[in-house]
């Protein structure tokens, strides 16, 4: 029991750090080891030289310098929506850029829970890898099992490769257009590349708004776990929207995130 008890609180400190929703920045100076290699790529140079001028418009209509080091994405399942938000600073409210289409979805409602059921994860998680050469165009790995997803679901095949791809194709991914998974591969990559190591995905079923929590109160009704589930991850939703800022990432023993 004691060493059980160790193992969770280390746990808890890892998984604490590494979610942050506060992003990381680490590095003064640019990464050039992951700029240069990101780089080697034809479709990312070109990525780069195709949208850089339209990207750098983006951030300057918001009052947003560029490269930003601060940015934030929100995945809306029941609408098909990812948002870009960012902000100048860690003391600055986030401000929302541009809320792009998912070209496709996988899936139901409700959080995954295992390899093979192809379902979109629900939770809050981070860009971990960038993959300029991917079979899907551009792609970027979220992290995903995390901490709750692992208590919660099959913790011997939880599943795993979620990306933010393009060919807007999907067996549980978030896929973009080519057209826009280059914006989005951009703006993530310049993040990486000037400091942000922890790019947070916080993906939620719906919108909760009155007319989304009638719709999962009726249509889930007898579906108790996704309805804790939900309402655990609206707390997090509702911080957001009143404050356009974001909590710290956090687990409780049970796997709930703890805000």
């Amino acid at each position: 029991m004691k060493n059980r008890t160790l193992l969770f609180l280390l746990s808890m400190v890892v998984f604490s750090i590494v979610n942050a929703q506060k992003p990381s920045i680490e590095n003064k100076f640019p990464d050039y080891n992951f700029q240069s290699y990101q780089m080697s790529f034809d479709r990312v140079r070109n990525a780069v030289s195709k949208n850089e001028g339209t990207i750098k418009k983006l951030f300057e209509d918001k009052k947003i310098k560029y490269p930003c080091t601060n940015i934030l994405y929100r995945g809306i399942k029941a609408s098909n929506e990812l948002e870009l938000w960012a902000r100048n600073s860690v003391e600055d409210t986030f401000v929302l850029i541009k809320n792009y289409k998912i070209c496709a979805l996988s899936g139901i409602l409700g959080p995954k829970r295992w390899e093979g059921d192809k379902q979109v994860p629900e939770g809050f998680y981070f860009i971990s890898d960038f993959k300029p050469n991917s079979q899907f165009y551009l792609s970027m790995l979220i992290n995903y099992p995390n901490y709750s997803d692992l208590i919660f679901g099959n913790r011997e095949r939880p599943g795993g490769d979620i990306y933010i791809h393009g060919a807007c194709m999907t067996v549980g991914c978030l896929p973009m257009t080519d057209q826009w998974i280059e914006e989005i591969y951009v703006i993530s990559m310049m993040a990486r590349i000037y400091g942000q190591l922890n790019i947070p995905v916080q993906v939620y079923p719906l919108r909760y708004t009155q007319k989304g929590l009638d719709f999962i109160g009726k249509e889930y009704k007898n579906e108790t776990e996704k309805q804790a589930f939900w309402v655990n991850l609206k707390r997090a939703y509702d911080y957001f929207e009143a404050t356009h800022r974001t909590l710290p990432v956090m687990y409780d023993e049970q796997g709930n995130y703890a805000f």
